[in-house]
């Protein structure tokens, strides 16, 4: 076993904290217009979406929304802070991880069954504690230019190997990477894990994020790089100026690397209000906040059944994903392995 940092030393719910935020910009605190008649969701999903979501839902129901925007680990550290004094009703995130350490506390309500049954199981967690409300996909982003299909890597696994170095690239920092890496843990367990983050020390080029981490493909400075999916297809609907040099690998073959990440809904124990989240929990993922999502900008997958992602998009169904219980992904237990490795 590898020699793991002391966890005595350090509480999960601090270790988590270290966890940066995905892409959801932070607020410094609630909606300024936010009144106790609300219903209120900490968001770290991505605020356009979101606010697309809460208008559609408000002038369906009547039923006023106020909003709190940051990142996945500040708002699950936050509510795991408040405990049952949260004012949060739902708690809405883009990654699993953040969710898990919610559900861990013991803070989420159970999701009503007939809201559950919307979702496919692969989509939602074991447990019921809360549901997918959308989902993205692990992908390498490729410069033909500098490397071909041929040449990519098989697995994911394969970019540890010293023949990679200088040749890749990824945000480490970044919530979205770090649950990918978290699904890694689930499916290769601790020591592959521990060897595999030490090459990416070795070999990775370190980048702020995604979008950071595309750029730096299409520029030329590395020819792959690790990212989500949703990133390449929105520059592609726009300019492709960030984009316009590069193409996209799925790795399929139930690969780590192709590891669909679920964005979570769930609903807080200690709302005053949860008769009235969790209509907003099924109303998410029902027809119409599905359907808002997959005709919308961010080209992130519906999780329902029976609605269709936003054109070119591959099918959800045809990824050959690796299946994961979403609970189970471990955010503490990444940041302490990727630590140690000398990523965080």
């Amino acid at each position: 076993m590898r020699n793991r940092l002391i966890r005595a030393a350090v509480a999960p719910v601090a270790m988590a904290s270290l966890l940066l935020t995905g892409c959801a910009a932070a607020d410094e605190g609630p909606a300024a217009d936010a009144t106790t008649d609300a219903l209120v969701i900490y968001n770290a999903q991505h605020e356009q979406l979101t606010e697309e979501w809460t208008a559609a839902f408000t002038e369906e129901t009547g039923i006023e929304v106020s909003l709190r925007n940051g990142g996945d680990s500040e708002l699950s550290n936050q509510i795991v802070t408040e405990g049952a004094a949260s004012p949060a009703d739902v708690f809405l995130t883009e990654n699993s991880p953040a969710m898990s350490l919610v559900e861990d506390a013991g803070l989420f309500a159970p999701v009503d069954p007939s809201t559950l049954e919307l979702v496919p199981e692969q989509y939602r967690p074991s447990s019921g504690a809360w549901t997918g409300i959308a989902a993205r996909s692990t992908v390498l982003v490729y410069n033909p230019s500098m490397i071909t299909e041929a040449e990519l890597p098989a697995s994911l696994m394969d970019l540890q190997d010293p023949k990679w170095k200088g040749l890749w690239g990824a945000a480490p920092s970044g919530a979205d990477f770090q649950a990918i890496v978290s699904a890694m843990l689930a499916i290769e367990g601790d020591d592959a894990t521990g060897a595999w983050l030490d090459g990416m020390h070795e070999n990775a080029t370190v980048y702020n994020n995604n979008i950071a981490t595309m750029k730096a493909v299409n520029a030329g400075e590395v020819p792959v790089g690790v990212i989500y999916h949703y990133y390449w297809y929105r520059d592609q609907d726009g300019t492709a100026e960030n984009s316009g040099n590069t193409k996209l690998h799925y790795f399929g073959n139930q690969d780590p690397g192709a590891f669909v990440s679920v964005s979570g809904g769930g609903v807080l124990k200690s709302s005053t209000r949860i008769d009235e989240a969790q209509q907003f929990l099924a109303w998410l993922a029902g027809t119409e906040g599905q359907t808002i999502l997959g005709e919308g900008y961010s080209f992130e997958y519906p999780v329902s059944t029976g609605i269709p992602a936003r054109d070119p998009l591959p099918a959800l169904d045809t990824l050959d994903a690796p299946v994961v219980d979403p609970s189970t992904l471990n955010g503490p237990d990444v940041v302490e392995l990727m630590t140690e490795a000398g990523l965080l």
